[in-house]
C-alpha cells in the first residue's frame, strides 16, 4: 500500500488505490490553530497556577475554560470535515471515510 497521505484501498470490481486529499483553505487552518493556541495558553496557565498552589476553584475554573475552547474547536472541525471531505469521499464512492469519521464523532462526543 502506498504512504502517500490519503491514498487507501477500495474494494470495488478491482482493487485499486486512490486518494482523497484533505486540503483545507489556508484561512480555516489559521482559524483553528489561532482558537487551538489560545488554548494552550490557557493551558499553560492553568500548569501554573497549580505550580504556584492557586486556588483550586480559580484552577477549575480555568481548566473549564480550555475544555469549552477544546470542545468549540472540536465542533468546528467536525463541521469543516462534514462539509467538504466526507461530501467528497461519499461523491467518490469512499464508505469507509464515512465509517472512520463516525467513529471519529463518537470517540469526540
Amino acid at each position: 500500500m502506498s504512504s502517500k497521505k490519503g491514498e487507501h484501498k477500495h474494494e470495488h470490481d478491482s482493487e485499486h488505490i486512490h486518494s482523497h486529499a484533505h486540503y483545507h483553505s489556508p484561512e480555516i487552518k489559521k482559524k483553528q490553530i489561532n482558537r487551538l493556541s489560545k488554548a494552550i495558553g490557557h493551558l499553560n496557565h492553568v500548569k501554573a497556577m497549580i505550580e504556584e498552589d492557586e486556588d483550586c476553584a480559580d484552577v477549575l475554573m480555568q481548566l473549564s475554560a480550555v475544555n469549552s475552547a477544546l470542545k468549540s474547536l472540536g465542533k468546528e472541525i467536525i463541521n469543516e470535515h462534514m462539509t467538504h471531505c466526507i461530501i467528497h469521499a461519499i461523491e467518490d464512492g469512499d464508505t469507509s471515510a464515512v465509517e472512520e469519521f463516525q467513529k471519529a464523532v463518537q470517540k469526540f462526543i
